[in-house]
């Protein structure tokens, strides 16, 4: 996936707010295939992903805390939480958590999953990373929902179920409660960007390039933040 092109993409058609949707495993103990998850801190292990806008630029020195925009999760811990009291989506849902983002397309193995859960993670999955930090160098607020789709490996004994989904890594009694709370994403993500619509951002997300424009190093227009000989971005 070309993490750059869609999140520039994304700046150019003027949009200033993305709520992720992501399917990771559970490390946690806490979670389990089914629930919902609004992660609030990122581990990032990719390896190969063309990270950041300004290779060589000598900017993009940007704080990653809050790691997402508070203002957006707070919107979609509302609506899950108007969507639980309301049993539609008949889901746990917990707020916040640590996605480690791993580098794909392999699941992995027991003792990266261990090493993992050392590390704090509570979540492993393949995407947020580096698209949640390329949008914070275009100023975008981003924020994940995240529907839990199976048990990381070797957390729980799970035999090998050939040609089955993740190979036995998702019980078949699990699958109903990962599609319905895939299914709730959708409604949540609407609720919260009308709940927030026309709201004038006012989040560290909005002004991470300040500095930068402060200084003179910038200007206004973004495409020439991301402008150069290697055509980052485009």
């Amino acid at each position: 996936m070309n993490y750059r092109a869609n999140i520039y993409a994304a700046k150019s058609l003027g949009v200033t707010r993305i709520v992720a949707w992501t399917g990771p495993g559970a490390i946690s103990r806490k979670v389990r295939p089914g629930d919902l998850v609004l992660p609030d801190d990122l581990l990032d292990f990719t390896r190969n992903r063309p990270s950041t806008f300004y290779e060589g630029k000598g900017i993009g020195f940007i704080r990653q805390f809050p790691v997402f925009c508070e203002t957006l999760r707070e919107a979609l811990r509302s609506a899950a939480k108007r969507r639980e009291a309301g049993r539609e989506a008949g889901k746990r849902i917990h707020f916040g958590g640590t996605y480690a983002c791993t580098e794909g397309p392999r699941l992995e193995t027991p003792a990266e999953i261990r090493f993992l859960a050392r590390a704090g993670a509570d979540l492993v999955g393949m995407t947020l990373c580096p698209e949640a930090f390329l949008a914070r160098e275009l100023e975008i607020c981003y924020a994940p929902v995240a529907y839990v789709t199976n048990v990381a490996e070797g957390m729980r004994k799970m035999p090998y179920r050939r040609g089955a989904l993740f190979e036995g890594m998702l019980p078949p009694g699990e699958a109903a409660a990962v599609e319905a709370a895939k299914n709730a994403i959708p409604a949540i993500a609407i609720a919260a960007a009308r709940a927030i619509a026309g709201e004038e951002r006012d989040c560290p997300c909005a002004v991470s390039m300040e500095r930068y424009r402060k200084r003179g190093v910038i200007g206004p227009d973004f495409r020439g933040w991301v402008a150069g000989p290697k055509g980052a971005g485009r």
